[in-house]
């Protein structure tokens, strides 16, 4: 089919019912495809490792990583970026992880690793890349203490900026579904909910014990789902919670939130902290993020059997040639591995066994 959903006279919702019925396989079953060629949205969900197994988990994993030079509009210092693939062919969505306070360090290399690992394009920024010594990032900076003082200098403006050119960066990537989202942690967390008042595009937004927006009037501005996930026993970082609650309520948006008792602050990077509660909430927590960023940048098995994209695939909605293209051949993908055909009027059954 030649012509492209925005020019279908039809309309586009037409047009993409009438692919729908054409990558269904109406007349004929489809033939079977490996069991292990499973789509992003299929692949098991493991925990990242604390800081202290970080290096080991990264001299382990069977993905390649690449450290990659982002054009910074106005600067001649480049941003410092972490890039992990899945090691699929398939498309995939991109996740920008956003460091703590202490930077881009082993850890989070490792977590952006594992997130590839569950599925995702993780690109995660330096977002001290030319701040440091002699125009360097995290690496050049000789003590922790020292990296703490120069994030903290960084105002609020500059990190969107930041992470407006990663993610402009992330859009020219090949193999993505075009869809984006946003994962931080401490400073990174609050850093990934600053972004999400920021950026209208934005897919969707995961932040890991990150203060909340301070300016109430602001989350009008939200336009992405937003997951907020939390130790119980981080008080500072709590205390902003109940009012995003409720200005998120009070505008209408979508903002999930899990505490979890007895972990503390940073209880990713310390699993070994608070006498197993920071190692449940670990469990726990990066589970729901995972789910909660397949639910917003992939589709559901539900859509799938339903011949119907998620609604919060924005393109796909409207009609975007590409992002149409990247559904249509996960659907072909998911009915050939559950071996199911349809009948002439288009009312899905299973294939008879042989």
């Amino acid at each position: 089919m030649s012509a492209k959903l925005r020019g279908c006279p039809l309309g586009p919702a037409v047009c993409l019912l009438m692919l729908c019925c054409l990558v269904s396989g109406c007349a004929s079953p489809v033939p079977e495809v490996p069991p292990d060629a499973r789509t992003p949205a299929e692949r098991p969900i493991s925990t990242p490792p604390s800081e202290s197994g970080a290096v080991a988990a990264l001299e382990a994993s069977p993905r390649q990583g690449e450290w990659v030079e982002v054009d910074l509009p106005g600067s001649v210092d480049p941003i410092m970026a972490w890039v992990v693939r899945p090691d699929s062919n398939q498309a995939a969505p991109v996740v920008l992880v956003v460091h703590e306070i202490f930077g881009l360090t082993d850890w989070v290399r490792a977590v952006a690793d594992r997130l590839a690992d569950n599925g995702f394009v993780a690109v995660a920024p330096d977002l001290l890349s030319g701040l440091g010594p002699d125009g360097g990032g995290t690496a050049a900076v000789p003590s922790r203490d020292g990296v703490v003082r120069l994030i903290r200098a960084i105002d609020t403006d500059d990190v969107v900026a930041r992470l407006s050119a990663v993610r402009a960066f992330a859009s020219t990537l090949g193999e993505t579904t075009g869809t984006v989202a946003t994962l931080g942690f401490c400073w990174g967390g609050s850093a990934s909910f600053a972004y999400a008042l920021a950026d209208p595009e934005l897919d969707a937004a995961v932040v890991f014990y990150g203060s909340s927006p301070e300016a109430t009037e602001d989350y009008q501005r939200v336009a992405a789902p937003v997951l907020g996930l939390y130790g119980g026993d981080d008080e500072r970082v709590n205390a902003t919670v109940a009012e995003a609650e409720r200005e998120m309520a009070q505008y209408g948006k979508h903002f999930e939130t899990a505490t979890f008792a007895g972990a503390g602050h940073g209880f990713l990077r310390a699993q070994e902290d608070r006498q197993g509660a920071n190692r449940v909430a670990s469990e726990q927590a990066w589970r729901r993020a995972v789910e909660f960023l397949r639910q917003h940048l992939l589709w559901s098995d539900q859509a799938y059997l339903n011949d119907t994209p998620m609604l919060s695939d924005k393109r796909v909605m409207r009609g975007d040639p590409g992002s149409v293209a990247v559904w249509a051949s996960g659907l072909i993908a998911k009915r050939r591995r559950s071996s199911e055909n349809a009948t002439p009027g288009c009312t899905n059954q299973r294939a008879p066994p042989p």
